[in-house]
């Protein structure tokens, strides 16, 4: 059902903890599964410099979470918008198509952290 990277991910994932000083910190989640997400993210340069997590989620989740924060860490915040959930999901090395939920959480928590950063006062000087 799910790849050898998908697992890895699920069962070593990187990146989870909180930041001190988050600059953005967002929570999403998908009521029709139960997922939740608690994204943090810290920005410089226009850069996302560090990107760490706390779920409560299927090994889905975990693992896409896991990835994004991987995928988006040193990304500038323009590239960092135009991540797709696919992009997540190729990474990973495909995800069971009842699962491709899981990387839109993640992906559209990024998204959210860096928009409610530059609406914040703090991006305003920043490319988005």
């Amino acid at each position: 059902m799910y790849t050898e990277l998908v697992m890895d991910h699920a069962m070593n994932p990187r990146n989870i903890g909180t930041i001190d000083g988050a600059q953005s910190i967002i929570k999403v989640g998908d009521p029709k599964c139960g997922d939740s997400l608690l994204l943090f993210l810290k920005f410089g340069n226009g850069v996302i410099n560090d990107a760490k997590f706390m779920i409560k989620g299927c090994p889905a989740a975990i693992a896409t979470s896991s990835m994004t924060t991987e995928m988006v860490k040193g990304m500038t915040l323009e590239k960092a918008l135009e991540l797709t959930d696919q992009q997540v999901a190729d990474a990973l090395g495909g995800l069971p198509e009842e699962k491709i939920h899981c990387s839109s959480l993640a992906v559209g928590a990024v998204h959210a952290g860096i928009k409610n950063f530059m609406a914040s006062g703090d991006g305003n000087n920043q490319e988005p």
